[in-house]
């Protein structure tokens, strides 16, 4: 009987974590989305003017379900979640969403290294099937004065 629990709760699992992918939006063949500037490797002062590109795919606000649309969350320091299937959690300082389908931001950061990604979420903040994800940039934030 424990057996049959036991595999009877993996294909409950297995069909769980089957729909949370198939629930994805698919993004179309060739979406981009990319860091227009500070360009990778540049040295910045802050705050940061971070500006926004995105290629086979427009923007909408998050909640509008628009094939094709999404919005941008950035990744400061950190990287993507590990979980495609779930929402992109808002982590102060670290993960940044832009629901209003804004194209940049200002953000201060302190003097040093730090990574800049962006990552697209459909209208419920969720990566799209194949995500849609920046390359990874480095910065480098030069001290004041």
């Amino acid at each position: 009987m424990r057996m049959f629990a036991i595999a009877a709760a993996l294909v409950l699992a297995t069909s769980v974590a089957g729909v949370q992918a198939q629930d994805r939006t698919p993004s179309p063949k060739g979406a981009k989305v990319f860091i227009i500037s500070p360009k990778d490797g540049e040295t910045v002062s802050s705050p940061v003017t971070v500006k926004f590109g995105i290629k086979g795919m427009t923007l909408a606000p998050a909640g509008t379900k628009t094939e094709n649309t999404g919005h941008h969350h950035l990744l400061i320091d950190t990287e993507a979640p590990p979980d495609q299937g779930q929402p992109i959690p808002s982590v102060p300082d670290k993960v940044v969403h832009f629901g209003k389908a804004q194209t940049e931001t200002t953000v201060t950061l302190p003097p040093g290294k730090h990574t800049l990604q962006l990552l697209l979420g459909d209208a419920n903040h969720i990566p799209h099937n194949p995500a849609v994800i920046s390359k990874k940039i480095t910065i480098t934030v030069k001290s004041s004065p």
